[in-house]
């Protein structure tokens, strides 16, 4: 290998390892998923005859944070991408069995094509920090446990007799522990970020909640353009076109905590938010489907929301009325 020519990484990602391929066919190097372990990789990285020009791992549930923020600490260019799009690409490469070894040659394979992107400085975007992950955590928690709420009531109406005891005392101790995550997410808030979060509820559909999950799960707003953070949000509708056919628009894809949030904000904001109220009825009026009114609406406010944090300004009725009238 030459000195000019870039090395492309790919590291899979376990909480006890992450594995390294240097290439889609080269050998792969185990280290421990801990402070050593991500030095030793690094010097690894460091000590290669060729620049690193990216590094790509796959999102693993957190397990990456600690490994992805330490490589970008180094100074390496890193890329942590959703694993759905990590085993498309895999299959499309031929790479139909999955191992360590083999999903990290095949995020090696991908960091090479993900290089050739325009937007990649989008993708090795900076790492949340210190604090925004506690808040990620904290905001994924509360999500945890109104999903456990849910189930169990859910039992607690199809359960025998015998066993309602036991769930509605699991119910109890969930509902105590929601108080308790909740109230952290307050404070943290408090402390950290109070004005994004005043200036994000200050939007009628966007509670303390919402404004939290945007804070923890979208750093990026206020950073991207309009079609940007709305595909990253999973809002913006994907063509599915071939020859003369026209196929049907439809989302997917995206950060599914954040669409979840935008839904449940839209829902209020399209009764009593004025801007999107009139958006809403006005897509109803030439007649869309709620749903899909619905849907075009979360991309407006979000959108509204991406001017107001890049601007720095206040939520203004008059001025997205009028700027974002096509959104």
């Amino acid at each position: 290998m030459s000195d000019s020519q870039p090395i492309y990484a790919g590291i899979d990602v376990s909480k006890p390892t992450v594995d390294l391929a240097l290439g889609p066919d080269t050998e792969v190097l185990s280290f421990a998923n801990d402070d050593v372990g991500h030095g030793a990789l690094i010097a690894v990285l460091k000590a290669q005859r060729g620049p690193v020009a990216l590094v790509v791992l796959e999102a693993t549930g957190g397990y990456e944070f600690a490994c992805a923020a330490a490589l970008q600490g180094a100074g390496l260019a890193v890329a942590v991408i959703n694993a759905r799009q990590a085993r498309d690409f895999a299959r499309a490469m031929g790479r139909l069995a999955k191992t360590d070894r083999i999903d990290a040659q095949g995020l090696a394979h991908l960091a090479s094509v993900l290089a050739l992107r325009k937007d990649l400085g989008r993708l090795t975007a900076a790492l949340p920090d210190a604090q925004q992950q506690v808040l990620r955590a904290l905001v994924t928690r509360r999500r945890q446990l109104v999903q456990m709420k849910t189930a169990e009531n859910h039992h607690l109406n199809t359960g025998v007799a015998p066993a309602k005891k036991s769930i509605q005392a699991m119910i109890r101790s969930i509902k105590t522990q929601l108080r308790h995550v909740e109230d952290d997410i307050a404070a943290h808030v408090k402390a950290h970020c109070q004005a994004l979060a005043a200036q994000l509820g200050a939007v009628r559909g966007i509670g303390d909640k919402t404004a939290a999950v945007l804070i923890a799960e979208l750093p990026e707003l206020g950073k991207l353009s309009r079609r940007q953070i709305s595909a990253l949000a999973g809002v913006a509708p994907m063509n599915h076109d071939s020859g003369r056919s026209n196929g049907k628009r439809s989302i997917y894809g995206g950060r599914a905590g954040v669409r979840a949030a935008l839904y449940m904000a839209t829902l209020v904001a399209s009764r009593y938010n004025p801007v999107i109220k009139a958006f809403y009825q006005r897509l109803l009026s030439v007649g869309k489907p709620k749903k899909l009114a619905l849907t075009a609406c979360m991309r407006k406010l979000l959108i509204i929301l991406n001017a107001m944090v890049r601007d720095s300004l206040p939520f203004n009725s008059a001025l997205h009325g009028i700027v974002h009238q096509n959104a």
